[in-house]
């Protein structure tokens, strides 16, 4: 944890109301690329897992997260620039205390509003929609996972691991740790009931997070993953003060 000014922790509970306020005003439901725990319920029925590439059974991820004892005291960044007026103060502080779970989900909501899909009424990512991200707001999501993971969590890191594994996508995903072994039976791991997936920045293997699911194909990861922001390296940029 960290030392913070009494007015510097008050503007971050505020900005954390505002932001729990939002998600439950405005992001209710909202998938984007994994179920989101206040849209899908507790009690759900196993499905098999199709035979081509496909995330864990549907299902929800952890509600919470305890603060990881892995995450060294640290600055909040507030200079956290947005095309669209996201505030990613919340998410920085997430990070930045090891509430990873919420973390994630705040990524997923937010990808729901940045590529449009909230505003024509759905609570989840198109893979056509991804280009309509702004690169200015992937940038600053992905340092802030990058950042706080000492450069072990983000897109840009999944991306290599993609690179790595020639586009494979079993392949990927037991590198980056989404499958488990049950028995004799390798499968990817499950978001439902008690996640199996690792909120922990020591024990994660590199590029665990953040989530994607890839229960309606594949092609929404490929696309994030092929996302112009990373044609260069110009998202490591830390914006000028």
């Amino acid at each position: 944890f960290f030392c913070l000014s009494s007015s510097t922790a008050q503007s971050i509970k505020m900005r954390l109301s505002v932001a729990a306020f939002c998600a439950v005003a405005l992001l209710s439901g909202a998938d984007a690329f994994a179920p989101s725990a206040s849209s899908q319920p507790r009690a759900m029925a196993l499905t098999p897992l199709a035979a081509e590439a496909t995330m864990a059974d549907s299902g929800v991820p952890a509600e919470t997260a305890a603060p990881s004892e892995t995450v060294e005291d640290a600055e909040i960044p507030t200079n956290l620039p947005s095309d669209v007026g996201m505030d990613y103060v919340p998410l920085a502080t997430m990070l930045a205390t090891g509430q990873l779970v919420e973390a994630d989900q705040f990524t997923r909501d937010a990808l729901i509003v940045l590529a449009g899909s909230k505003e024509k009424g759905r609570d989840f990512v198109y893979w056509t929609e991804v280009k309509e991200i702004p690169a200015t707001d992937l940038a600053t999501i992905e340092r802030l996972w990058n950042k706080f993971s000492g450069g072990k969590f983000g897109y840009s890191v999944q991306k290599r691991i993609w690179k790595r594994s020639k586009g494979d996508f079993e392949l990927w995903c037991k590198k980056i740790g989404w499958t488990t072994q049950d028995g004799e039976v390798e499968r990817k791991k499950r978001w439902f009931g008690a996640s199996e997936f690792t909120y922990d920045v020591k024990k994660a293997p590199e590029g665990h997070l953040p989530l994607t699911s890839a229960l309606r194909g594949t092609s929404l990861i490929k696309q994030l993953l092929d996302h112009p922001v990373w044609e260069n390296d110009d998202w490591k940029n830390e914006p000028s003060k």
